[in-house]
């Protein structure tokens, strides 16, 4: 396994993030836990997880967090782990009403602590933004629960990258602490943002690539396999993908860019789902891609993904298949 500071913290982690929006849910809490071991056993250290995370399934409360708090408890892991979650998500049943408030921001980070049997929270993000709330607001409050010893760094998911500017901006002329790393939805397949219901959603564009390079922030893009697109339409073409995938990401420049992560694949002797991965590992930033695998099997695959190494000219070539 590969490791990568997260730029300004002391944070280093695996160059691999273990996503877990179904742990304790569809993927119960034994294989849960297997999967956390196996992830540990090949050098993983860096977990992400979120306050919301299979609050959709009905009468449940953030289970992912309170499994991932379980295997800490019994596996004794704490100290050997880099613990992210994510906090200030509106409710799902009023997303247009926003919860960035200073007292909506204590409370899911005191309710995240309790649910992950942990003193603190190595990285916090914050999942959604609310631009009517200045964002002074939200970089004070959540440097009260940094002073408070509750979390150590924060990011933020879905933010538009002039907003998070913004932030950066404040915390210096503040002299407090800022964003250090931010979640988009992100992947070598290009996403047709218009067609996913959810349009809080934010995803890495030109202006965040240009964003990243100038700033060196770290990129943890989550959705980084684009939910097995190029893995499922190398094995089964069209129609091993869903219809709603189909419209978020079955476009010509998408179906183009197969037979240049098939070419690279066979050269670098792994699979598609690793060179897909690999692209984002390889960024001239700080880039740890967030995965989502449901068995062993998967996140082994994905894993091998951290050891292989792309030129620049190797990523130009899947992006837009130029020559290398």
């Amino acid at each position: 396994m590969k490791y990568v500071t997260i730029p300004q913290t002391e944070l280093k982690v695996s160059q691999i993030c273990l996503g877990s929006a179904d742990f304790g849910a569809s993927i119960p809490r034994k294989e849960t836990f297997a999967l956390l071991d196996a992830f540990v056993a090949a050098g993983g250290n860096f977990i992400d997880t979120a306050h919301v995370y299979s609050d959709w399934i009905p009468n449940t409360k953030s289970t992912s967090e309170k499994t991932i708090g379980y295997w800490l408890r019994d596996s004794g892991m704490r100290q050997d782990v880099v613990i992210g979650t994510k906090g200030a998500h509106p409710l799902l049943t009023s997303m247009n009403q926003s919860r960035l408030s200073p007292e909506d921001i204590q409370t899911d980070v005191k309710e995240s602590l309790e649910y992950l049997q942990t003193g603190h929270i190595d990285l916090y993000w914050l999942h959604r933004d609310d631009t009517a709330i200045p964002v002074g607001e939200i970089i004070d409050a959540l440097n009260e629960q940094a002073d408070k010893g509750r979390i150590t760094q924060f990011g933020c998911s879905n933010w538009q990258f002039s907003r998070i500017q913004e932030a950066l901006d404040y915390a210096a002329r503040k002299g407090v602490q800022s964003f250090v790393g931010n979640q988009p939805l992100w992947s070598l397949a290009a996403v047709d943002m218009n067609a996913i219901p959810d349009k809080t959603l934010v995803g890495m564009d030109d202006e965040g690539s240009v964003f990243h390079k100038r700033t060196g922030m770290a990129v943890i893009p989550y959705t980084s396999q684009a939910k097995g697109f190029f893995s499922k339409l190398d094995a089964k073409g069209a129609d091993g993908i869903t219809e709603g995938d189909k419209k978020v990401y079955l476009s010509e420049a998408n179906q183009q860019r197969l037979p240049r992560v098939q070419k690279l694949a066979r050269e670098h002797g792994v699979g598609v789902n690793e060179i897909a991965l690999a692209y984002l590992t390889n960024q001239p930033f700080v880039t740890v891609p967030v995965i989502g695998p449901k068995n062993v099997g998967q996140l082994q695959s994905s894993l091998k993904a951290a050891d292989v190494k792309l030129t620049s000219q190797e990523l130009a070539y899947l992006e837009n298949g130029s020559s290398y």
